[in-house]
């Protein structure tokens, strides 16, 4: 208890010590995690036992949503569309202006979409689809059973641009947890009888990124990580119009790692949720990404399968310019829907009626400086609002650049919170005694850094 205490303490240090000026806390914060952590959202549960807080979560998601756009609401209050998927899905119209930011919309879209993949995609000007899975198919109560469009032997799905990008599922993260919370050189074992479904990426998208993707069975799970993210990034900033699907079987544990991480690069470039604080903005993923599309924590939890963790303690390996999205940015705007639609007059809906995403610049910039202090931490000095104006590049570079100090503060924020509410769990020492208690295992894992080394 007392090192528990302790490690709290250094994450609110940690968090209070890399702003100059105390940023403000997501007041909801503390209860989602502390619900995320006992129970799995299931949409049909959402009036039951912790209904309340449930609510409160849900509406607190379109509370921020509704901050920067507009857009309506596909209903699943019973779980017709899925079981873990959230009771509101939210559909992002077009980004809102002055006057609609107070506002949000709440057509409902659809009644029912199963049966319907296809041409609900092509609505949603979904061209690139991204599988995660790393097998063709699974064998579930002796059956096999897939969510691959790559395996669909009718070849429905010919007119999207199909991606194979396997990746470990959350069963690798247990030996994440395992390794003290250390992802370099942390490799997965693509020889496992399972694992049949290769890395498959048209050619004319690998073009522009530089990566080696022969390789991929070699990288660490940091290098794979990265190297999805960049191809992720790259079609969303591609030139045309067209969306992108991310996907893996069930949807509550690879996908909502990539959306977040998505999601967060993009926020820190300043090209979505542009009125968003660091704070905000992490409630808003936590909440909607992760907890209301189903996320089995405390599962997870219980068996060391620490993915949650790991997507916000890797943003400190994609604060770097070579992950941001300015130097392709656009701007897009959807066109508003109409809110009297029918489920066939969507599937009806010719090609020119469909819309696309929407992006604009960040309102200001936070300057943060470090210095090396003793081996292993560093010392957070001063912090300075400053307005930002047009997103140029000269303009989101400093001592950090923004999008840096920005991935900075949401991680530190979510570091303090975590470790005040869910916390990690011990391992065996190591067998060199190199971690020697929770504290010094919390600080090396998360790579905590105090005021001082003492701090610690």
């Amino acid at each position: 208890m007392a090192g528990a205490r302790a490690a709290a303490a250094a994450a609110s240090a940690g968090s209070s010590a890399s702003s100059g000026n105390q940023q403000p806390q997501e007041p909801g914060l503390g209860e989602l995690l502390e619900e995320f952590s006992r129970t799995q959202y299931r949409a049909k549960d959402g009036s039951g036992t912790g209904g309340s807080k449930v609510e409160r979560i849900e509406k607190r998601c379109l509370e921020l949503f509704g901050r920067d756009y507009c857009f309506s609401v596909i209903p699943n209050t019973n779980g017709d569309i899925c079981g873990h998927y959230p009771r509101h899905i939210v559909f992002l119209e077009y980004e809102s202006s002055e006057k609609e930011k107070d506002t949000s919309g709440d057509t409902h879209l659809f009644d029912k979409v199963r049966g319907y993949d296809i041409k609900l995609l092509r609505y949603l000007s979904v061209k690139y689809i991204c599988d995660l899975m790393v097998e063709n198919k699974k064998v579930k109560f002796g059956m096999n059973v897939t969510s691959s469009e790559k395996v669909d032997k009718a070849q429905r799905y010919a007119d999207f641009t199909l991606l194979s990008i396997p990746y470990p599922g959350c069963e690798f993260f247990k030996e994440y947890k395992d390794r003290d919370y250390m992802a370099e050189g942390l490799i997965f074992n693509w020889k496992q009888d399972y694992v049949d479904a290769p890395l498959s990426i048209p050619d004319f998208l690998t073009h522009s990124l530089n990566i080696d993707w022969s390789q991929y069975q070699c990288w660490d799970l940091v290098q794979q990580t990265q190297n999805y993210l960049k191809l992720l990034l790259s079609l969303v900033n591609s030139d045309d119009d067209s969306g992108l699907l991310v996907h893996c079987i069930s949807g509550w544990d690879r996908t909502p790692l990539f959306i977040s991480l998505l999601r967060l690069s993009l926020w820190a470039d300043g090209l979505i949720h542009t009125s968003l604080k660091p704070a905000e903005i992490l409630y808003l993923t936590v909440a909607y990404d992760w907890f209301l599309f189903g996320h089995m924590l405390v599962d997870r939890l219980s068996k060391g399968e620490e993915i949650f963790f790991f997507c916000f303690n890797f943003l400190k390996h994609i604060t770097s310019e070579e992950f941001s999205a300015l130097k392709t940015q656009r701007r897009k705007s959807l066109p508003a829907r109409d809110g009297g639609f029918t489920l066939e007059d969507i599937c009806m809906l010719r090609r020119k009626d469909r819309g696309s995403t929407t992006s604009l610049g960040s309102d200001f910039s936070l300057v943060m400086e470090s210095s090396p202090g003793a081996t292993g931490s560093f010392t957070y000095e001063a912090v300075e609002l400053v307005p930002a104006g047009a997103p140029t590049q000269a303009a989101w570079l400093a001592a950090l650049s923004d999008r840096e100090t920005r991935l900075q503060e949401v991680r530190s924020a979510f570091l303090a919170a975590y470790s005040s509410t869910v916390g990690l769990r011990a391992v065996a020492p190591s067998p060199s005694g190199a971690i020697g208690g929770l504290l010094e295992q919390f600080a090396r894992g998360v790579g905590l850094r105090g005021i001082s080394s003492n701090a610690l």
